[in-house]
């Protein structure tokens, strides 16, 4: 029986047999930023310690993974934390994407790491790390939401003689047109989402392959060398108007903002802005590696891009405070993470220490490549601190 495509989103990810609670985890299916290199964690770990610095060094400082799969992200954090307590100080290294060890052992002893995940926690995480399925009140530090706005489940509109919701099939993804959306989606769409111009209609936009409209791939596959595409692969011709009804991730992220006291709140992820709205939508899936039709059976991973300019300002009307949106290129390039190459005078003197530079040279390279990675935008949210310290742009 066709339901709402938030109904379907909701039951096919976190229900008893979800996509996102059952199984290995989506490391298993897609590529992330977290997956792709360890330079991202590092990257974050000097973002913590300008949040620690910006915070007058608390004596705890909360972590908090909104969404953290089978906490790969926390695992690399703990890892050079703990590496840290068991290395001596040395001074600091200038330009480097990394904290310094002496930083990080100050860090070491007062950061409080905890996962945000519907899953129950996975065997072998370090103790050092909590696990629960709600975000906690009162986090003082920063709260990371990686890659988990866009599993937010959402309806799906489409412009039929005004925005009607679209029904979903939840076992074969076949699509119809339901009632007009009510009146809470319709003055979200009226501000966020352009309506289309004359001349589109549904039957325009169905497609053949049963499953309705599709979208472009933007999660990479785990394991492969795909990255995140623009909309530059397939020819644009006006359809019918699809919308994403961002309003459940407005108020997921308010509601993620409203548990941070002090710190800092950041978002990354894959979406897009009010004048780009793609107009079929970019609802899709992802299983084993490979970009497959939205079909929420609960077998695959189903995604669709950020309204990220609406979840900026649900963000900001919570913390009052002015939000910051970069692209994770710049971001990471502010942190350090440049991703150039290794002067070659190294390759003469050390050339195995040449391979190790060039190698993670290339791994940056992947997190900052303008058309895939690189491309996420970065939603930074200062809560009652001076945002300034780390939200420095990145200067060429």
């Amino acid at each position: 029986m066709p339901v709402r495509w938030r109904d379907a989103m909701e039951r096919a990810l976190y229900g008893p047999d979800g996509f996102f609670v059952s199984g290995s985890g989506p490391a298993a299916h897609f590529r992330t930023s977290v997956h792709a290199s360890p330079a991202f964690a590092a990257a974050l770990l000097r973002l913590v310690e300008q949040v620690d610095a910006a915070l007058g060094h608390p004596d705890r400082l909360d972590v908090v993974d909104v969404g953290a799969g089978r906490g790969e992200l926390l695992r690399a954090l703990s890892a050079t934390l703990e590496a840290a307590t068991h290395s001596a100080p040395v001074g600091p290294r200038p330009g480097s994407a990394r904290p310094s060890p002496a930083t990080v052992v100050l860090l070491a002893h007062r950061v409080r790491l905890t996962a945000v995940e519907r899953a129950p926690r996975p065997d072998g995480l370090s103790a050092t790390i909590g696990w629960v399925d709600d975000i906690p009140d009162g986090i003082t530090g920063v709260l990371l939401a990686t890659e988990w706005l866009d599993n937010v489940p959402l309806d799906v509109a489409v412009h039929a003689d005004g925005w009607r919701y679209l029904l979903v099939d939840p076992t074969t993804g076949e699509e119809i047109v339901g009632d007009r959306v009510d009146p809470a989606d319709a003055d979200w769409l009226d501000r966020w989402w352009p309506a289309p111009t004359a001349g589109a209609s549904f039957e325009d936009a169905t497609t053949t392959d049963g499953v309705g409209a599709t979208a472009r791939a933007a999660r990479p596959a785990q394991g492969s060398s795909l990255t995140a595409r623009s909309r530059s692969d397939r020819p644009e011709t006006l359809t019918a108007a699809r919308a994403e009804i961002g309003r459940t991730r407005d108020e997921a992220w308010a509601a993620a903002v409203r548990h941070v006291d002090r710190g800092l709140a950041l978002a990354v992820d894959y979406g897009h802005l009010r004048d780009g709205r793609p107009v079929d939508g970019t609802l899709t899936g992802y299983r084993g590696g490979r970009q497959v039709p939205p079909v929420p059976d609960g077998s695959r991973d189903v995604t669709a891009h950020v309204a990220v300019d609406s979840v900026a300002s649900a963000g900001a009307r919570v913390a009052r405070c002015a939000y910051d949106l970069v692209s994770q290129r710049e971001a990471l390039r502010a942190l350090g993470a440049d991703g150039g190459r290794p002067p070659l005078s190294l390759a003469a003197g050390d050339p195995a220490g040449y391979v190790r530079a060039l190698a993670a040279a290339s791994a940056v390279a992947e997190l900052t490549d303008p058309a895939g990675l690189g491309g996420h935008w970065w939603l930074r949210q200062p809560v009652g601190v001076d945002p300034g310290p780390f939200m420095a742009r990145w200067r060429t």
